[in-house]
């Protein structure tokens, strides 16, 4: 598969951002979000659309998959803002993703579903993580660069709860926050993470989003959010 980065992310217009992918004869993709393909050059036989199982329904709020295969070339739409990057899996990888992140994934490749701890669940709204296992690429949304941070066992990495894209299934992960009495108040949740591998985390953090985290509220309750533990959590 040749994936043309240089198209991946084209900045400056506002959802132009775009992807140009070439399959070879023998390769097969599997695209997750068929209404992100653009435009296809190559005999119609080689698009089958399939139904999704329910897990893949309920977590990409798709009803259908587009397997493609090669020879083939397409082009491929990214949400305004996105960067779209592939990693290449080898036999051994046991990273676990949120599946919205993922735009497709190569023939090679097996994805399972993997059930969070309770607590994990209950302050991220989330209860399930994809595994993907094998040889082949992986498509990976992401809003702004990504970028990899090795895990040691005894010091821990710790990373915002809305940056983490992927840690191995193996890693101790526990939510918490960390520093002084005045940081672990302020600061949003995090991941603590210790094990052996590296963790993947997008760090395009919108405006929007800062705007949010600072609402034009009265004076009481900004003072409330950074005194009170976990103010910035339960006050809104």
């Amino acid at each position: 598969m040749l994936l043309n980065r240089d198209e991946a992310s084209m900045e400056g217009v506002e959802g132009a951002n775009g992807a140009r992918i070439q399959l070879a004869e023998g390769e097969l993709l599997h695209l997750l979000n068929p209404q992100a393909l653009v435009a296809f050059r190559g005999v119609p036989k080689l698009r089958e659309d399939r139904f999704m199982d329910l897990k893949g329904m309920y977590r990409k709020r798709r009803l259908i998959r587009s397997d493609l295969s090669g020879p083939s070339e397409m082009i491929l739409s990214l949400p305004a803002g996105y960067h779209l990057k592939t990693m290449e899996l080898t036999e051994g990888t046991n990273l676990l993703f949120d599946i919205r992140s993922i735009l497709f994934y190569e023939e090679g490749i097996s994805m399972k579903s993997v059930l969070l701890k309770i607590k994990n669940m209950l302050v991220t709204r989330d209860f399930l993580k994809m595994k993907f296992t094998g040889q082949g690429a992986l498509g990976i949304l992401s809003r702004g660069p990504l970028f990899e941070m090795k895990l040691e066992p005894d010091v821990p990495v710790y990373v915002d709860t809305r940056c983490l894209v992927a840690y191995p299934e193996d890693a101790k992960i526990d939510l918490c926050v960390y520093g002084n009495h005045l940081a672990s108040q302020h600061m949003n949740y995090q991941w603590e993470i210790r094990g052996k591998g590296t963790v993947l985390m997008q760090t395009g953090t919108t405006e929007a989003e800062l705007e949010a985290e600072q609402p034009n509220d009265g004076l009481v309750k900004r003072v409330l959010r950074e005194v009170i533990p976990f103010g910035g959590v339960f006050i809104k």
